[in-house]
């Protein structure tokens, strides 16, 4: 016998004890150990083809989830659902039950419109709560305004709303218009403060030709407590067919126009200070 046929026979020889060894249960470190086979692969040559025993076999930390997934989709569940419950990827959902028929949708289209467009107003709702308490919240926050503060909020107002002196047109004059009666009230509190006297204010309406204006003088009138027939004549804009308005809507009074008689030494002081409070935010550390 040659040499290569006798370690083909001590192979098939090993072979036989471990596909045995095997059979009867044992693991790959049991059969080594009882062979004396130290080499890992001719080890597992030795039991090519025979499957380990169950005992060996290292549980699997999913199969628990599978079984789970797969009987929440026999149930009708979606993957969204089985996901949330489950809390593994959709992806692996995807592979434990494709096999699985696909449920039958629990809505029609109409009820999951519906159900939809309700969760959406309630989302909604819940949104508007937030924004009005985040505002009630920051309103509160303010408290009582000192009269410096006044002060530097109107000189900031009407520094963004009111008409300005040009070099290429002097108007050293205060004449402040805007649409919103809360601004204008701030205006009015403003002009308090820096002792102007109400009879010294005109009064203007600027709206749309085709609005109420006799509704809208009244409205003004009296917001800044005036007779409406001490308003000076209403200022009309003209309608362009070419364009689309969207301020049609039955709360539009147009704007007020707020006039100071003998404001110029007024309007000095109110630019003056605007600057003032520029180069002081400026050189703020």
């Amino acid at each position: 016998m040659t040499a290569e046929t006798s370690r083909y026979a001590d192979f098939e020889d090993l072979r036989r004890q471990a596909v045995a060894l095997r059979r009867e249960g044992l693991s790959l470190r049991q059969i080594r150990d009882r062979l004396k086979v130290y080499n890992n692969d001719l080890l597992h040559r030795l039991v090519q083809g025979e499957p380990p025993p169950e005992w060996t076999k290292r549980p699997n930390a999913k199969d628990d989830l599978r079984d789970r997934a797969r009987e929440l989709r026999l149930q009708g569940w979606t993957y969204d659902r089985i996901q949330a419950e489950l809390g593994c990827a959709k992806s692996s959902i995807s592979l434990w039950v494709r096999d699985l028929p696909k449920p039958e949708p629990r809505y029609t289209e109409e009820e999951h419109r519906a159900r939809m467009n309700a969760g959406l107003a309630r989302l909604r709702a819940a949104q508007d709560e937030e924004r009005q308490e985040t505002k009630r919240l920051a309103r509160e926050s303010v408290g009582t305004l000192s009269d410096r503060e006044l002060l530097v909020a109107g000189v900031a107002l009407y520094w963004a709303e009111g008409a300005k002196d040009k070099t290429y047109r002097r108007s050293e004059s205060l004449q402040f218009i805007n649409s919103d009666p809360s601004v204008i009230t701030l205006y009015l509190r403003w002009l308090d403060l820096l002792g102007v006297e109400r009879d010294r204010l005109r009064f203007r309406v600027s709206i749309h030709e085709s609005a109420d204006v006799a509704a809208a003088e009244r409205f003004w009138a009296e917001l800044v407590g005036v007779d409406g027939s001490t308003l000076q004549r209403a200022t009309l804009k003209r309608h362009n067919p070419r364009t689309v308005r969207k301020n049609t809507a039955e709360a539009y009074r147009g704007c007020l126009v707020v006039y100071v008689t003998r404001s110029a030494e007024l309007y000095r002081r109110m630019e003056g200070t605007w600057y003032g409070i520029v180069e002081a935010a400026r050189d703020q550390d």
